[in-house]
């Protein structure tokens, strides 16, 4: 295996949150260029995962290394974590009243920038770059120069969280249930946009409950999660037999296998 290759190598990541622990040991690795889809019941740590990826501090880490292109992903802040090019499209987009999309993207790819100890870009090469990625996922222009999701109905706010991902052009997109809420003409243009900001250099992680996003957002591979751990990995072939059987069979599998020990 060629280390030069991994763009995500997590290794027995356990977590907590108020002692109670959540990730039991979680073994994934990502390299650029493919796209991998988490599934798993209710409770079974799906959003936790991406929580502790991105460094929400309601999280303790009690075990285990994440290394995100060669970097300890885990010794950075999530601002860091961010310009280094994580990027979290949350189940749940927060509105932000009172902050313009243009000035909140623009405060982000500037910081980004400074990172990286980049010059910022002027308002008119923001503005110039922001209109060709608001093509990419068909955002309207009225929606652009509202506040950071303020009075968006659920497909806009998911659109909208494409769009930044558009603009900062994340390394690693992580959608958390991104699909959660929207009509399937929604789901279509923002699977699109996902699909459009794909190459060979970057790689997504979708976590969802079911197949639906899975028919317009193409795994390379599909991750079951149960009780905090990865238990099955498989094609897109697995997704599909979940859709048919549900979670239950690999429930029983795995609590039986537990039980004989």
């Amino acid at each position: 295996m060629n280390q030069d290759d991994i763009l995500l190598e997590v290794r027995g990541l356990r977590a907590s949150v108020e002692s109670k622990e959540i990730l039991k040991g979680i073994d994934l690795t990502v390299r650029p260029g493919e796209v991998h889809a988490i599934m798993g019941p209710n409770g079974s740590g799906k959003s936790t995962l991406s929580e502790v990826l991105a460094g929400d501090p309601a999280f303790t880490v009690t075990g285990g290394s994440v290394r995100f292109h060669g970097i300890d992903l885990l010794s950075l802040s999530p601002e860091d974590r961010s310009h280094e090019g994580l990027f979290l499209s949350f189940q749940y987009p927060v509105e932000i009243p009172g902050v313009s999309m243009v000035n909140f993207m623009r405060a982000a790819v500037n910081a980004k920038r400074k990172y990286f100890n980049e010059p910022p870009l002027t308002a008119a090469e923001f503005l110039k770059m922001m209109r060709a990625k608001r093509e990419v996922v068909e955002l309207d222009n009225k929606l652009a120069s509202r506040s950071v999701n303020e009075g968006f109905s659920g497909g806009e706010k998911k659109r909208n969280e494409i769009f930044q991902m558009a603009v900062l052009e994340p390394r690693l997109s992580i959608l958390d249930e991104t699909d959660s809420g929207l009509d399937i003409d929604a789901l279509r243009v923002v699977a699109g946009g996902v699909n459009k900001l794909k190459t060979d250099r970057n790689a997504t992680i979708v976590i969802t409950h079911y197949q639906r996003l899975l028919d317009y957002i193409r795994p390379d591979f599909v991750h079951v999660l149960y009780k905090g751990r990865i238990v099955r990995t498989g094609g897109p072939e697995l997704a599909l037999e979940l859709e048919e059987r549900g979670y239950d069979w690999i429930k029983q599998e795995i609590d039986a296998g537990e039980s004989a020990i």
